[in-house]
């Protein structure tokens, strides 16, 4: 019945760190979805400036969003308050956490104590990554390992495909605003993401599986974890001359910066995450 199918779909892959499924895949894009738009608006009712600016100061609390889920992936946090970092639960706890820092950030900017509440509201972003990052160390140091092998590797593998598309992009299809630092910010995302899941599973010494739906059904098509990068293409080449299309026609400048900021995030975040957890052997 009822109780049944939201056990299946939904509370049993929370509890017991299952793959997702179609059912929950579906229901969490949608999420994503209304909530990127709800934000929109009530930033737009708060009159928030969205901008290249207000993205960039969002971006540690992608890392610290990252960063804590692995936290929860070490056993650090006990039952039952570990749930609170389990997607999709994670997602309101750092979100309620940023909308914190950039109320509190705003305020001390209109009472004069700041110059600009971006670089308060980024500040408070990276406290937090570091606080997130002390449970890690000491999980690292005590109990696994520290490998910064896979993290350099990683890197160097997001940062050397994100290069030769960004090349591509830019001195082949001749697109001059993939200059622009949020389409790079987009592309490295994605990519580093890839990276990250064709490490773990065509090169790291642990046994790790794709999660999520698609990639898992592509994985499985093609027989290799580096079939990721084909898929970050076929997102990236048409959804970035979507986006830059979008804003030359006039579109919603605010809007087009949310649904980019949306992009990065769920590419940067699981990459991040993903990295942590095989620097860590987690």
């Amino acid at each position: 019945m009822l109780r049944d199918f939201l056990y299946k779909y939904y509370v049993d892959p929370i509890l017991n760190g299952g793959a997702y499924n179609p059912v929950d895949t579906l229901t969490y894009a949608t999420i994503l979805i209304i909530a990127v738009y709800l934000v929109y608006r009530w930033l737009v009712r708060s009159k928030i400036e969205i901008n290249g600016d207000f993205i960039i100061a969002l971006l540690p609390f992608v890392v610290l969003g990252a960063t804590s889920r692995v936290v929860e992936d070490t056993g650090f946090i006990p039952f039952p308050y570990n749930v609170l970092f389990i997607t999709p639960l994670i997602y309101f706890v750092i979100f309620f956490y940023t909308i914190f820092a950039l109320l509190i950030s705003r305020k001390l900017q209109n009472a004069g104590y700041v110059d600009s509440y971006h670089k308060l509201m980024c500040g408070i972003g990276v406290a937090g990554v570091a606080v997130s990052l002390i449970p890690l160390i000491w999980v690292g140091i005590t109990q696994t390992q520290i490998n910064l092998f896979v993290f350099f590797a990683i890197c160097a593998m997001g940062l050397a495909t994100s290069a030769a598309l960004w090349a591509v992009m830019r001195y082949v299809f001749k697109w001059e605003f993939v200059d622009e630092i949020l389409y790079k910010l987009l592309i490295f995302g994605q990519l580093f993401d890839a990276s990250a899941t064709s490490f773990g599973l065509e090169l790291h010494e642990m046994k790790y599986v794709e999660q999520h739906v698609v990639g898992g059904a592509l994985i499985d098509a093609t027989g290799t974890a580096f079939s990721m990068y084909l898929l970050k293409l076929l997102v990236l080449i048409p959804g970035i001359y979507i986006l830059e299309m979008y804003r030359r026609d006039g579109g919603n400048q605010a809007l087009w910066h949310m649904i980019l900021f949306a992009m990065i995030v769920v590419g940067l975040a699981p990459g991040i995450r993903d990295m942590v957890r095989m620097v860590l052997y987690v």
